[in-house]
């Protein structure tokens, strides 16, 4: 009896399963998108076309073909396929594939492939378990993550696998996802409702199937952008303060303000604070940079920094982001120059190399002690001789140095006499 209401589950399961499950590409034929890695003649294609797939991790945001393209392998390997996610399974789930594996492949020569959802998520101890079998070739693991899988897997498993990269789609391959969809569904929707759906849906297919899915339910004749706005309530934020696009937007944000680009800070700015980042973290970067980048050439940008800092603890959010905005677009704004950091850096490599060296006796302790032992002799103080503006202060092996050279931009002078 309950195999027969088990097939009769199966046999609805298509009828039921979300738009997005049921547009599933079965080959790569149907697949779209991703055509770095998957156009015509390119490893990848070729490997699953000729079914002599490597080990391999997908890499990419949801909703860009990860487990989909693991799908397609598995419909067109002669190898077993076996499947896992990292969620829920253990060490001991590990063995088990591992033990029919090699049955497997003793008894009439198939080889297994494992795929192995949200790899990232095991821990060392469960990746681990995978080497031997990988390292052997006793079976070809497919992993799929959305986290950097050079920061979440084991070096050792990641030597052994190749790195493909997924990108979110593009809005004209959205625009292909979304008219299969409304296809399946029978419903029609003018170009603007199709690029609508695109753009909000944030280069995820699935997001996209989803809106067109409820948003065809909903219209009465074609879908239009009020089914469509009412279908897409989460905005398509593909931001994680805890995974890579944490540093992916971190390093955007502080290479537009380096780059002079008051629009693309701002706009990094409200997308990670739309995402829940911490303002505390971002005020700190940005202090950073206001010595890093700018130095000298605009002091007063640290001031703005540190004050944004201040204003994050005192006023908190959501006012202080009116702070940070202000910040960002002043440190964007603002002259530039690294002078101090590379000087520091000059300075750091020497003193790396040498030791501290000892500065001149003329330089060190004046106080009746170290006069003792000669300390301050010949010192010249330059507000009462110009002399002593004039010389070099550094230890006399080094005083051929340069560390620190004026940009010439904004404040950073080459010559500070020229300012008046």
């Amino acid at each position: 009896m309950s195999d027969l209401f088990s097939d009769a589950a199966d046999r609805r399961s298509s009828e039921v399963a979300p738009l997005a499950q049921r547009l599933r590409p079965a080959s790569l034929a149907d697949f779209v998108g991703q055509q770095h890695v998957l156009g015509e003649g390119s490893a990848l294609r070729r490997a699953i076309e000729e079914d002599r797939v490597h080990s391999a991790i997908f890499y990419g945001p949801p909703g860009s073909g990860k487990t989909t393209l693991a799908r397609i392998v598995a419909a067109s390997t002669g190898s077993a396929f076996e499947e896992l996610s990292a969620v829920s399974a253990t060490v001991k789930d590990v063995r088990e594939v591992l033990a029919r594996a090699k049955e497997r492949l003793g008894t009439n020569g198939t080889r297994t492939i494992l795929f192995l959802d949200e790899i990232h998520r095991f821990n060392k101890a469960q990746q681990d378990a995978l080497l031997p079998g990988v390292e052997s070739g006793l079976l070809t693991l497919i992993g799929a993550t959305t986290e950097n899988p050079y920061y979440e897997v084991n070096s050792a498993l990641i030597s052994r696998t190749q790195v493909y990269e997924l990108e979110t789609l593009p809005p004209e391959d959205m625009a292909i996802v979304v008219r299969r969809g409304l296809a399946e569904v029978g419903a029609e929707a003018p170009d603007e409702v199709v690029e609508l759906i695109a753009q909000r849906s944030g280069g995820d297919a699935r997001t996209a199937l989803n809106i067109v899915e409820i948003a065809a339910a909903t219209a009465r004749g074609p879908v239009t952008v009020e089914n469509v706005e009412d279908a897409a309530r989460k905005p398509p934020l593909v931001y994680d303060k805890a995974g890579n696009q944490h540093y992916d937007f971190t390093s955007a944000f502080i290479k537009s303000m380096r780059g002079s680009d008051p629009d693309a800070a701002v706009y990094y700015l409200a997308a990670m604070l739309e995402a829940g980042e911490d303002a505390r973290f971002i005020a700190r970067r940005m202090i950073v940079l206001a010595s890093e980048d700018i130095g000298n050439a605009d002091p007063r940008a640290l001031l703005v920094a540190v004050a944004a800092a201040q204003a994050v603890e005192h006023v908190g959010l959501p006012e202080a982001r009116l702070n940070l905005s202000q910040a960002a677009i002043y440190l964007a704004r603002a002259p530039k120059s690294n002078a101090s950091y590379v000087a520091l850096n000059r300075a750091r490599a020497d003193v790396r190399e040498r030791g501290a060296v000892p500065p001149p006796k003329s330089l060190r302790d004046g106080s009746w002690y170290g006069r003792k032992l000669g300390h301050g002799e010949g010192y010249i103080y330059p507000h009462n001789d110009p002399r002593g503006a004039k010389m070099s202060y550094l230890p006399e092996e080094l005083q051929d140095r340069t560390y620190y050279e004026p940009s010439g931009n904004g404040e950073e002078l080459e010559d500070p006499g020229a300012e008046s």
